[in-house]
């Protein structure tokens, strides 16, 4: 029945300035509406992201209702901090791993490698790549620890 996730959305305070700084982080605008709404393609014709304008932005950030997570490979995630340092982006702590490189949070014989940052609005994203844990490791970890241990 269902094959993936088609869309998500979040609250922005100045939708042009979302519109941008989605667009540069390489999602494609699809259309607008009336000025107040945008949806941007994550994946072409697969999945995206709806930014609404809203004057109630100042919500309390909690991740199940503000943050989302964009896959990306391996490779890229390895690239990510300086990538969103390049375009003026600052990645930010989470869960205690300081902002210098992606973070590793096993889970049995997978992993999630990932790093987080903020859109304009403090929106929390993500970007985040699924890993094997061929040695059942569960400590948390940076992801160059993570690789050594597992070399």
């Amino acid at each position: 029945m269902i094959k993936g996730l088609y869309e998500a959305h979040l609250p922005v305070s100045d939708l042009n300035r979302s519109i941008e700084f989605y667009t540069d982080l390489g999602l494609e605008l699809d259309h607008t509406v009336e000025n107040r709404l945008a949806f941007l393609w994550i994946e072409k014709d697969k999945s995206w992201l709806g930014l609404w304008k809203s004057d109630r932005v100042e919500l309390e950030y909690h991740p199940s209702i503000r943050h989302i997570a964009f896959q990306v490979s391996l490779q890229g995630l390895k690239e990510s901090v300086t990538w969103l340092k390049n375009k003026g982006y600052k990645p930010r702590e989470a869960f205690g791993f300081k902002p210098v490189e992606p973070f590793v949070m096993p889970h049995e014989d997978y992993a999630h490698a990932k790093i987080h940052f903020n859109d304009p609005d403090g929106n929390s994203l993500e970007f985040i790549c699924k890993i094997d844990n061929p040695k059942n490791i569960t400590d948390r970890m940076y992801l160059s620890e993570w690789e050594e241990i597992n070399k």
